[in-house]
């Protein structure tokens, strides 16, 4: 898996196989162990404002409360639609909330055509989500950011407000847009400014969509 442009793909092997654990446990029983070495920018995470910026939070640092069973608001642009202005979730209440961009764009993932012109987030966009206190971003793209922009408006501005940012998102179209609750907390790992996680949300109390 690929997840971004340049960026090696995950190694997943053995470290010790059932086979060679048979040797060191009693007659009948056995161990798998696995062994991942990946970068942190793999299928889909979250980032903490370390990402952009040195001494900030690390994905240990990121409370709960802006990771785990949030009330979402789910907004469906335009797939015709790139670049995404704060018209696009003008008038919702996103205070403590996530919000959660439905591009469709996903649908793309695993070929060329997902790693280019994806929809991204302007930076006034990413300035009214500020100004709103949203406390979590997620899109289902490639990037957050036009990845021709060096300056990296949304992840600046976000990251800059101690706001969580979830990328590579998909199955968004499959929840409603309010009543949900999303989780998306990443394992507690220092000094790491992403990581991946296991991102769903919570449509009811006996059933859940996964948005992975």
């Amino acid at each position: 898996m690929t997840t971004y442009p340049g960026l090696p793909g995950p190694i997943v092997c053995d470290y010790l196989t059932r086979e060679d654990s048979r040797a060191l446990y009693a007659d009948g029983t056995s161990f798998s162990i696995r062994k991942v070495e990946m970068v942190a920018n793999t299928g889909t995470y979250v980032d903490a404002p370390l990402h952009r910026y040195e001494g900030r939070w690390d994905v240990a640092d990121l409370p709960l409360e802006r990771l785990a069973n949030l009330e979402a608001r789910v907004v469906s642009v335009d797939a015709a639609v790139r670049a995404i202005g704060p018209e696009a979730f003008a008038g919702i209440d996103l205070s403590g909330k996530a919000l959660l961009v439905h591009t469709g764009w996903s649908r793309h993932f695993r070929t060329p055509a997902y790693l280019q012109g994806h929809p991204y987030l302007t930076r006034a966009a990413a300035q009214a989500l500020v100004e709103a206190g949203v406390a979590f971003v997620g899109i289902d793209s490639l990037n957050i950011d036009d990845t021709a922009d060096g300056t990296r408006p949304a992840h600046t501005l976000l990251l800059g407000a101690d706001t969580p940012i979830g990328e590579h998102f998909t199955n968004l179209g499959a929840l409603p847009r309010s009543g949900a609750r999303l989780h998306a907390a990443p394992a507690r790992v220092r000094s790491m400014g992403t990581f991946p996680v296991r991102a769903y949300a919570v449509v009811e109390e006996t059933a859940s969509t996964k948005v992975r």
